[in-house]
């Protein structure tokens, strides 16, 4: 398979196969089988670009032109390259979990949920392998409208009062900030190409480059920075494996990823450096970081602290683009990885807990790891990595970003990530702790863990962390390259 027609095949063995997803409706286990059997052909294609691009070549597809220098494009590069990978593996993952969950559960209208999370998936796999910014934002909105009947999945008045959430935030900065933005670096620069050095060095002052990365910044809603971010917590109505979609695989990383990819190929990081216009951006990057830190301490259930987890967490891959130097970028990309396999482990477990114990609150959950030791076990490997303590892969990414800080001399960027790793810990560790150093609760009947299918994604993600700590050659080989 060429790498163009690899390129296509990616992007439309999703869209193409949520179809026959919603005809098998009736058929539950083929229609789960044909499910995974699309997300291991969608990663399996994503795999073949690897070798081409590590290489230096960057394969492209050209669509459409709309305008003069403006049309829908496709071509992957490394960071492309790193965030297809994560979401097209990771969706094999949260298939399977998803089935376990969602029968456990007993929940209805099974099939639209699948139907939709492979559109989804179809839409970021584009984001990944957009070409320019009028592509990227095309298949961001295509991403937000097919995610929009996952979050309001249950149809009941608190689902549908979050899905207005969800659509007014990301709809209104993606319109009013994200748009205008991209018309006004199409105004200056004459294009919206993916450029390496960017395409804005000498086209405009400091501030019009200062007020561009705000309104970008803003503008990519998913990424969650406040005040923008309300959005990601109300949207934990949704059932657990869309929790696990918007906070690893798709949603939320497409918009930290975007930010990533603006600050490389339509700014620069030597035009940030030598203007100093990722200062502003930085220090909203540090307060979201501390400020979800903080709100997740108060938060006693599980699914709302580790939304606002999130939140913080998300800000570290902002704050390594705002630092615009190349320790800062991969770290950054680093993180996109290591925070999709120790975020997604921590909503499994989650979810399995719903699943098998019925318990939301972290209150009622002293004990339980005598319980379900397996799933406990799993999100004490994952807290860890969150956390970035060795030998889990979130240390590597937040040790190149203390580094890009160190490079930066922007020391309040270095305390934000040494203080909030301490504030990760006091609202990820009481879990575990509760969990393994208490008695089973009164009236537990032995090891009640979840289905097997629940149990098993949540084991794979949890030794990915650790695998990603003692093997991050490869990534870290495809995280230099990004800006190449």
């Amino acid at each position: 398979m060429s790498p163009t027609t690899a390129i296509i095949a990616a992007c439309l063995l999703p869209l193409c196969g949520a179809p026959l997803i919603a005809l098998l409706g009736r058929r539950e286990n083929l229609r789960d089988a044909v499910t995974v059997l699309i997300a291991v052909a969608t990663f399996a294609t994503v795999c073949t670009l690897v070798p081409a691009v590590t290489a230096g070549a960057r394969p492209s597809v050209h669509l459409i032109e709309i305008f003069p220098n403006l049309a829908l494009v496709f071509q992957v590069e490394p960071l492309g390259m790193l965030f297809a990978l994560v979401a097209s593996g990771l969706w094999i993952a949260t298939s399977i979990y998803a089935f376990g969950y969602m029968r456990g559960h007993h929940e209805e209208n099974q099939t639209r949920f699948f139907f939709f999370f492979a559109v989804a998936i179809s839409a970021a796999l584009g984001a990944a392998f957009s070409g320019n910014m009028l592509t990227l934002f095309f298949c961001y909105e295509v991403l937000t409208l097919s995610t929009y009947p996952l979050v309001t999945h249950h149809r009941s008045e608190e689902a549908k009062a979050a899905g207005r959430i969800y659509m007014g935030i990301l709809l209104s900065t993606s319109i009013g900030f994200l748009l205008l933005a991209m018309i006004a670096t199409y105004h200056i620069a004459g294009t919206l190409a993916f450029v390496p050095g960017g395409i804005l060095t000498g086209r405009a002052s400091e501030w019009i480059i200062g007020v561009l990365l705000l309104l970008y910044a803003f503008g990519t809603g998913k990424a969650a920075l406040m005040p923008f971010h309300r959005w990601l917590p109300s949207a934990m109505v949704a059932p657990t494996p869309v929790s696990a979609l918007l906070h690893a695989v798709a949603v939320v990383k497409t918009g930290v990823f975007t930010i990533v990819k603006i600050v490389v190929y339509i700014f620069g990081i030597d035009l940030l450096a030598e203007t100093g216009a990722g200062t502003y951006l930085t220090y909203v990057a540090c307060i979201t970081i501390l400020g979800g830190s903080l709100i997740a301490m108060t938060k006693d259930n599980l699914k709302a602290r580790l939304a606002y987890s999130t939140i913080s967490q998300l800000s570290y891959i902002v704050l390594g683009a705002a630092l615009a130097n190349n320790w800062g970028i991969i770290g950054a990309s680093m993180h996109i990885a290591m925070h999709a396999f120790g975020k997604i482990t921590l909503f499994f477990c989650a979810g399995a807990i719903m699943v098998a114990l019925h318990k939301t609150e972290i209150s009622d959950m002293k004990g339980i790891g005598r319980q379900m030791p397996f799933t406990m076990g799993a999100f004490l490997i994952a807290s860890l990595s969150i956390i970035g303590l060795p030998p889990l892969g979130g240390a590597w990414s937040k040790w190149y970003l203390v580094l890009a800080g160190l490079e930066a001399e922007h020391y309040i960027a270095v305390g934000t990530l040494l203080l909030s790793s301490l504030l990760n810990i006091a609202y990820l560790m009481p879990v575990a702790v509760n969990a393994f150093f208490y008695p089973a609760p009164e009236g537990s009947h032995g090891r009640q863990e979840a289905p097997l299918a629940c149990v098993l994604p949540l084991l794979f993600t949890a030794l990915g962390s650790l695998i990603l700590f003692f093997y991050p050659g490869p990534l870290l080989d495809l995280c230099r390259q990004i800006g190449r």
